[in-house]
């Protein structure tokens, strides 16, 4: 087996994957986009399409403003032609296993307004379920829009390997430190417990129940069976932990650097009939403002499987 380029040892196999990342990658949002004549059907031609952007970037963005928008069934069948199968249901997720992102209405009782994703408000950068236990870590993902806000709700884009890229060259250590297994803490997220008047009375303290356990992991890590790279980050800084040490603190701070600052950042706004597919890359979200005639909805998929094509159209 050829050695891997994440092999901090493997410096000239590095250098030559780098050279040969960088100078491939996309520098207009435009480049990564793909029209779709029948995203139930994919064509050879669409399929080899969508995989040469996503050998380039991690990610594509296909475009069927043709077609009905709010369609969900189009994401499903769409994500399943390009080999995600493995769909996280999580607890604020639909029936159908993909979340609708949309702000939560004030008088609905639901958690979900208790969530950043599901209010007007900026998400700064972060990757898909970095708060999960690493056997159920999120490969892949799909955001597909609906609707578009009135204004903002724009999502900035960055391959995680790029960032990668970028913190190794200014220091290899920076790298090792947020590889290492304890790099990244995400505490336990209590949820309140339905306790009738006379339970609580008799359990004051028990009104709380571990919705997620503490979570540690890397920030960085590499298959082990295939080889990829994975990253796990979110650059919040309330309820996460990072390891003690001049050098992991040294390559957070780096890496916010990069994230905010990064030559090779992609912005989007995806309109009606448009989504984006990616192997879980680095993103945020833009602040946003409704209309009666303009409610941003997009329908979100998150799965354990990493994007896969097949040698022919489905």
């Amino acid at each position: 087996m050829a050695a891997s380029p994440f092999d901090l040892a493997n410096e000239s196999g590095y250098r030559a994957w780098r050279d040969a990342r960088l100078a491939a990658y996309p520098r207009s949002v435009d480049e990564l986009v793909v029209p779709l004549a029948d995203p139930w059907h994919l064509s050879a031609d669409e399929l080899a399409a969508i995989e040469a952007r996503c050998a380039r970037a991690n990610m594509a963005i296909y475009s069927v403003p043709h077609l009905p928008a709010a369609d969900k069934s189009l994401a499903r069948e769409l994500g399943r032609q390009l080999g995600l199968a493995r769909l996280e249901g999580n607890y604020l997720a639909d029936e159908d296993g993909l979340s609708s992102i949309t702000p939560a209405a004030d008088a609905d009782g639901s958690v979900r307004g208790e969530y950043i994703p599901y209010t007007h408000k900026p998400i700064n950068w972060h990757t898909d379920g970095y708060y999960n236990a690493l056997d159920r870590r999120i490969l892949g993902m799909t955001l597909h829009c609906a609707q578009d806000a009135e204004r903002g709700g724009e999502n900035a884009l960055l391959d995680h390997e790029i960032a990668y890229i970028q913190l190794r060259d200014v220091d290899p250590d920076y790298v090792a430190a947020l590889m290492q297994p304890d790099a990244m803490t995400i505490p336990a997220r209590m949820d309140e417990v339905s306790l009738s008047q006379g339970e609580r009375s008799q359990t004051p303290n028990q009104d709380q129940s571990i919705g997620r356990a503490e979570q540690s992991g890397p920030v960085f890590a590499v298959d082990p069976d295939a080889g990829f790279l994975t990253m796990r980050y979110t650059a919040r800084t309330r309820s996460i932990a990072w390891k003690a040490g001049a050098i992991t603190q040294a390559a957070v701070r780096t890496l916010a650097d990069i994230l905010a600052n990064s030559e090779y950042i992609l912005t989007a706004r995806l309109a009606p009939g448009m989504g984006l597919v990616c192997n879980n890359v680095l993103h945020t979200r833009s602040a946003f403002s409704d209309s009666p005639e303009h409610r941003r909805l997009l329908y979100r998929g998150r799965y354990y499987d990493r994007l896969s094509f097949p040698t022919h159209a489905a």
